[in-house]
């Protein structure tokens, strides 16, 4: 008999085992499991963190890799040089629900290579070669739900290639050599993605797709757009017409009620009215980039209630009064500007190439209300400040009049730009001439003409730039017992200088200083103020800690970037934004002395011209008086001097390009009177007195 003691002792025996057992119990299961052998090998040059994923990246094989898994669910065999498929490949893989093959080398895709993979629902086999697609290259994927066969050489389907496919959902097919496409009979298609094939006439009969909720057909060389081919597509919420040929609105689209999504950008439509687009009161995202747009009518901000996402890079805006609600309306809403540094002004110059949405309401120059009082008259003018006004906050110009104290009344938004007087005023009329669009000079900057229309900043202390715009460092406090160090500012990682209109002079000493490791750099420059705004980019070694930007616009402004060259990507870019003088203005500026060269020049000509008239006059009264006397005689009148080029260099105005000038024979004779006789001597004329040949000389 078992005493009560032993039942104890056993019961807590068992109770230690059962709690030591217990979170072990996973691990033997799966080492007992039949497969268990099999699933805890993983292919060679692959990683299995999970015992249904295997990943292959770059294995560098041109077949399959052996050795999967059963139990594996997700194949990830990417960007491996795979050549070829067969269906052995694939043998025992019933299980498998995701199948990556993207980014590899496959030409072609054998006839029910994946009727294996009866429980497929993801299939990506973008980014290789393939060039058909036939009846039954994918035959047995009935549950396939993904297909991504974009960005390959496909230049036709078959017409019976997507039957069976009852469950799919997603066709991605962009980016391929397509110039007609099979009907595309899918019920439960919900996206389907066309874009950068060669697709002009689609029709209704071509999609049959009645809950299709995503159409995407940009760069297709749509014409027109079929109405009866998006009115039949009842559920349609997202539409890409982007980078076609049509050049009005489609008709059908001011229906289309139903849109979350438009994108028509880089289209030949001309200015969009977007008027036209009133009745899409549900989109969420809208593309209107690079269809010539100069402005926006702030009805606008009422058509969209729930947009989101904003796209208009790419467009020539005229940012003057009439644009002034944008900025505001976006910060009010909320809304998301994509394309920020691509949405810029182009007029007028003052604020060219400034980014739109970063512009304050006073930066578009809107007239100010302005109430001026005068000891005989009261009158209330609006005059709008001139097109060419830079933003202003600063006040207006004191009145000389004792007794005229003018008021200013500004809008609630902001401050405004002063308003210049109107003609009814009393101010003082020297004041109009000498106005300076106030705000030029930023961060209180004293702004002063330096010619018609051409103006100057003199920048405070602390602060420098063409407008005053960068901020100077102040050198760090001395630390105790040390001699305080001169005031030092702290320069820029790179700079600009202007060297002629159409280049720019870069500084990057500093740049290599504070990166001593660096051997070479990226330099990528782009013109905000036209409308090419494609980046360039040059490489650059550090020997070169100076170099000049040339073939640059006059007159635009430039945003410079540095970075190392092979960083990793998302690493430290220094950029800065240079100003390219105009033209006229630069040599005004930099070279005055040309205008001088200019008045100079024509004076010697002239005075040079006098001495020659009076040199021929003297000899020709010399040779009278010689003939009068009997002393000279010669085979020619002097009066043919005048026809050998002393008159008609004098009546043309000009010097004549190569003319005989008078001449100083060798040697000068000397009479008694210590008077010089000199010898003229020419080739159509010689004395009779003078034998000897003298060769003339040319000065």
């Amino acid at each position: 008999m078992t005493s009560a003691k032993q039942v104890k002792v056993v019961q807590r025996v068992t109770c230690t085992m059962k709690g030591f057992l217990t979170p072990l119990m996973p691990v033997l299961l799966f080492l007992l499991h039949p497969d268990a052998s099999t699933s805890s090998t993983c292919p060679k040059d692959c990683t299995c963190s999970t015992v249904d994923s295997t990943m292959c990246f770059q294995r560098r094989s041109p077949t399959i890799p052996v050795g999967v898994s059963p139990l594996t669910k997700n194949l990830y065999l990417f960007s491996n040089g795979i050549e070829s498929l067969n269906t052995d490949d694939f043998r025992g893989m019933e299980d498998l629900e995701m199948l990556d093959l993207s980014q590899n080398k496959l030409t072609e895709l054998p006839d029910k290579v994946f009727e294996p993979l009866s429980s497929l629902r993801n299939l990506d086999l973008s980014s290789n070669q393939i060039s058909y697609i036939s009846e039954k290259s994918f035959q047995g994927l009935v549950l396939l739900e993904r297909l991504y066969i974009y960005s390959n050489h496909i230049k036709t389907i078959h017409p019976a290639a997507f039957n069976g496919m009852e469950h799919l959902l997603e066709l991605k097919l962009q980016g391929n050599m397509l110039t007609s496409i099979p009907t595309l009979a899918m019920p439960h298609l919900l996206l389907l993605d066309l874009r950068f094939n060669h697709l002009p006439t689609l029709g209704p009969s071509d999609l049959q797709m009645p809950n299709l909720e995503s159409l995407k057909l940009g760069g297709v060389g749509l014409t027109r757009l079929n109405d009866e081919l998006i009115s039949n597509l009842k559920n349609l919420h997202e539409l890409d017409l982007s980078g076609n040929q049509l050049e009005t609105l489609p008709p059908v689209l001011k229906e289309t009620h139903a849109l979350i999504h438009l994108n028509l950008a880089s289209n030949p439509m001309g200015p969009l009215n977007v008027q036209d687009l009133q009745n899409l009161s549900e989109l969420q995202e809208l593309d209107i980039s690079n269809l010539s747009l100069q402005s926006l009518p702030e009805e606008f901000s009422q058509y969209f209630p729930h947009l989101r996402k904003l796209t208009v890079a790419e467009n020539p805006f005229n940012c003057l009064c009439t644009l002034a609600w944008f900025p505001r309306w976006l910060r009010a809403k909320s809304i998301t500007l994509e394309r920020t540094e691509e949405t810029r002004c182009h007029f007028p110059p003052i604020i060219a190439g400034k980014v739109l949405e970063r512009l304050d309401h006073r930066d578009f120059g809107c007239p100010t209300t302005t109430t001026v009082t005068t000891s005989t008259v009261k009158t209330t003018t609006l005059k709008p400040v001139p097109v060419t006004t830079p933003p202003s906050t600063t006040k207006a110009a004191p009145h000389h009049g004792a007794s005229e104290k003018p008021a200013v009344k500004e809008d609630d938004d902001s401050l405004l730009p002063p308003v210049l007087p109107s003609p009814s005023s009393s101010e003082d009329p020297e004041e109009e001439t000498h106005f300076c669009p106030s705000d030029t000079c930023l961060n209180g900057g004293t702004c002063r003409l330096v010619g018609i229309g051409q103006v100057e900043c003199m920048c405070p202390r602390g602060f420098t730039g063409l407008y005053c715009e960068i901020l100077k460092k102040p050198p760090s406090p001395p630390e105790k017992g040390d001699t305080p160090p001169t005031a030092i500012v702290e320069a820029p990682d790179i700079s600009s200088h202007h060297a002629t209109p159409t280049s720019i002079l870069l500084d990057l000493h500093r740049y290599f200083e504070l990166r001593p490791k660096t051997r070479a750099i990226r330099l990528t420059y782009r013109n905000l103020s036209g409308p090419d705004r494609r980046p360039i980019q040059l490489n650059l070694p550090a020997s070169h800690p100076e170099y000049v930007l040339r073939g640059l616009k006059p007159n635009s402004t430039y945003a410079i970037c540095v970075s190392a060259l092979g960083a990793p990507s998302g690493t430290e870019r220094v950029c800065i934004e240079a100003h390219t003088t105009p033209e006229k203005d630069f040599y005004k500026q930099t070279f005055p002395e040309k205008e001088l060269t200019t008045i100079i020049i024509p004076a010697v000509a002239i005075l040079l011209l006098l001495v020659l008239v009076a040199v021929a006059v003297g000899v020709m009264c010399y040779l009278k008086k010689k003939k009068a006397k009997g002393h000279l005689e010669l085979d020619c009148e002097p009066s043919q001097l005048e026809l050998d080029g002393v008159k008609p260099g004098v009546d043309n105005g000009a010097l004549p390009q190569k003319q005989p000038q008078t001449m100083i024979p060798e040697p000068a004779v000397q009479n008694g009177n210590l008077e010089y006789e000199v010898l003229l001597l020419q080739d159509h004329c010689t004395s009779n007195n003078n034998t000897a040949s003298h060769k003339p000389s040319y000065f």
